[in-house]
């Protein structure tokens, strides 16, 4: 005959609740319970089924992803956070790719977290940027987390990425190169992950009295291919820019492709850098400068934040950071400015 709940709690004089508590890791019991109730659990050898760990609150111990993002890497980055807390907890993600544009998006959305009986949601942008979708998740009375660069939402619904702060600690960098003619790659703009880029990357060259002409600023799709037109546009002018940055490594990576086609050397005469730091970065010759956003401590953050949520009382509930920072790494495709 199995053990159960019941027999873990009688024999260590302790109620259903508290090894529930114990169970899912609840800092709402004290250290002297915790052990007493794990060592009975391991002599026993109770294993917990779902329908035991819920004792404390009906959970399904499912949280969900959303995404309409084509970058591979990035999601694959975003998994790995998330799993490696979801793993840590006994918790389980179920990943649900969309189409935002079309007409049935909010619906499709809706009906996988109905279906999945999800105790949570995680939005990735730019799918987290649209507020309709978020309004409409908080109405249906499922606890969500956006991924963001911009503060959109109340602190417990959101993980914000400073964008902004990492693109002008971008431009301070290539101005101390000596650089003042620098051409920019933007992503989309109707994304405010791509607003809040340039606008961080043209205040600091503002601040430096470096101008960045509109000629100098060409709007990409985040896309290797888009990369590759848009440098070519810039580098067929004379004169050419010595430095560009792309609004994403992949565009980045274009960038070095027609630098490569066209004999120009990187970065002896022209510095090249991007955004988000994914495995290929340090791996393309030459190496990429970047931005390192860190997406998998973003998606820990945000696997915590849910399941802060559904901690019972206040005092179970722990601070966790709203806000994180990327940050420049230099690497091989950046140099002093040769003219």
């Amino acid at each position: 005959m199995s053990v159960t709940i019941n027999d873990v709690a009688k024999l260590c004089g302790v109620s259903k609740r508290t090894v529930s508590r114990v169970i899912n890791r609840s800092p709402a019991v004290g250290e002297a319970t915790r052990e007493r109730v794990l060592k009975i659990i391991s002599e026993v050898g109770f294993s917990p089924d779902k329908q035991a760990r819920g004792l404390a609150s009906s959970r399904s111990y499912l949280l969900g992803l959303i995404y309409d993002n084509p970058d591979a890497l990035y999601i694959d980055q975003v998994q790995r956070g998330a799993l490696s807390v979801c793993s840590e907890l006994g918790y389980e993600l179920v990943v649900h790719p969309s189409y935002s544009k079309s007409a049935e998006f909010i619906d499709d959305c809706l009906s996988f977290i109905s279906r999945s009986k999800l105790d949570g949601v995680i939005i990735l942008p730019p799918v987290s940027e649209n507020k309709e979708l978020a309004a409409a998740i908080r109405e249906a009375g499922c606890p969500y987390v956006r991924l963001a660069s911009v503060d959109l939402d109340d602190a417990d619904n959101i993980v914000v990425s400073d964008e902004r702060a990492a693109m002008k600690e971008m431009a301070s960098y290539l101005v101390e190169l000596g650089h003042k003619d620098i051409g920019f790659i933007s992503g989309p703009q109707v994304y405010r992950s791509s607003i809040e880029r340039l606008a961080g990357f043209l205040a600091e060259l503002q601040q430096c009295n470096v101008q960045l002409p509109g000629n100098r600023i060409i709007e990409g799709k985040n896309s290797y291919e888009s990369g590759i037109e848009c440098a070519m546009t810039l580098l067929s002018t004379e004169p050419r820019p010595t430095a560009i940055v792309a609004n994403n490594d992949e565009m980045a990576a274009g960038v070095l492709r027609v630098a490569s086609n066209l004999n120009i050397k990187v970065p002896e005469q022209l510095s090249v850098a991007g955004f988000d730091d994914n495995i290929l970065a340090s791996r393309i010759i030459p190496s990429l400068t970047t931005i390192r956003r860190p997406v998998q401590n973003m998606a820990c953050l945000a696997v915590q934040k849910l399941i802060n949520k559904s901690q019972s009382t206040q005092s179970e509930k722990i601070k966790l950071d709203d806000v994180v920072t990327p940050y420049l790494v230099k690497r091989e495709s950046t140099n002093r400015c040769a003219k």
